[in-house]
């Protein structure tokens, strides 16, 4: 088993006032040559939109991007066609292939949005752009990782471009669980949205994050009720 551990006060940090951002890699100003990106996985970032502001129309391309929006929400708009609204308990992910322009703003007068973007490296380069939003709020179980974005096209989970799975669980203190690695090879990067673990004798806190690659499986004890993302990609 190979690790390696991501502090949370050790990510980078921006903050234009409307947007206050922390990087788990390497993005935009914040530039560390030692977190480029884990295998497939390139972004994570911990993004506050304050009310009435947000991003304007910009492109992306050869990118699957995910959207997990954990407080409030984001209006969504794009060249092709798609505009909706994410709320808290829904994913967006959206393919950006051969190219795509979209906008993201916070529809609310009062209340700030905090999400979780992520870029994955893409398995097919220059596909047709698409995009895809599913709920998942009445659907997840607690003491359990659920599989919400996987490479497998079903009515359970949003397909991506990638052999990668996203899967969240929220566990209660004192819980021994474990996570299995869904494709062969894969490593996954387990982040603590909130919480506190201790995974393979690695001690994580809020927003700690353990990179692991290596193995078919880990375990990891919950020292308090905790709320997890598990991002699982290919290493290579």
């Amino acid at each position: 088993m190979k690790t390696i551990i991501h502090k949370a006060n050790d990510r980078g940090k921006a903050d234009h006032g409307w947007l206050k951002t922390a990087f788990s890699f390497s993005f935009s100003e914040y530039y560390n040559p030692e977190k480029i990106h884990f295998g497939m996985l390139r972004v994570l970032n911990d993004d506050n939109v304050a009310p009435k502001m947000g991003f304007g129309m910009h492109p992306h391309d050869n990118m699957e991007i995910v959207t997990i929006p954990m407080v409030g929400s984001l209006e969504h708009k794009d060249n092709m066609g798609n505009s909706s609204v994410i709320k808290t308990g829904e994913v967006q992910i959206m393919s950006a292939g051969t190219g795509v322009m979209h906008s993201e703003f916070n529809p609310s007068q009062t209340e700030a949005t905090q999400l979780f973007q992520i870029w994955i490296f893409p398995k097919e380069r220059n596909i047709k752009p698409r995009y895809d939003q599913k709920d998942f709020s009445e659907l997840l179980k607690n003491n359990s990782f659920n599989t919400l974005v996987s490479p497998i096209k079903s009515d359970e989970t949003l397909w991506i471009n990638q052999n990668a799975y996203f899967s969240i669980g929220k566990f209660d203190a004192g819980q021994k669980a474990s996570y299995n690695i869904q494709s062969k090879g894969n490593g996954v990067y387990l982040f603590v949205i909130e919480g506190k673990i201790e995974a393979e004798t690695i001690f994580l806190e809020r927003r700690d994050a353990v990179g692991i690659s290596e193995t078919d499986n880990f375990i990891f004890d919950v020292k308090e009720n905790s709320h997890l993302l598990a991002i699982e990609v290919p290493m290579n």
